[in-house]
């Protein structure tokens, strides 16, 4: 098993950073997919940004531009990057990662194997 725990959410003023990281730990032999989700109040849950194998990222509409996902293999960590935040980001932010590469259907849906408990982002004034 493997077990994934967020950090960095808390709250910022619109137009403020945040770096959300995930660790990794476990029984980690290798992790290919690794991606951060979002679910805001009343909404349903949707991917933010995504890392596949040796780094090819996918990012959602409305977050290009101010987010950037990164990964260190060595550390078994996934960050997510925010920049230019706005009320709308407003969420609960999961991490999730799988050992397999996943297609981009797959990761739209959430089809990972492995999900964190999330960090609460909150961006107000």
């Amino acid at each position: 098993q493997v077990q994934l725990v967020e950090s960095g959410g808390g709250l910022v003023q619109p137009g403020g950073s945040l770096r959300l990281s995930c660790a990794a730990s476990g029984s980690i032999f290798s992790i290919n997919t690794m991606g951060w989700y979002r679910q805001a109040p009343g909404k349903q849950r949707e991917l933010v940004a995504a890392i596949i194998g040796g780094g090819f990222t996918y990012y959602a509409d409305s977050v290009k531009g101010r987010v950037t996902i990164s990964r260190d293999n060595a550390k078994n960590t996934v960050s997510l990057q925010m920049t230019s935040l706005k009320p709308e980001d407003t969420a609960v932010y999961y991490c999730a990662e799988d050992s397999r590469a996943k297609s981009i259907s797959a990761i739209l849906v959430g089809n990972l194997e492995y999900w964190g408990q999330g960090t609460q982002v909150t961006v107000s004034s």
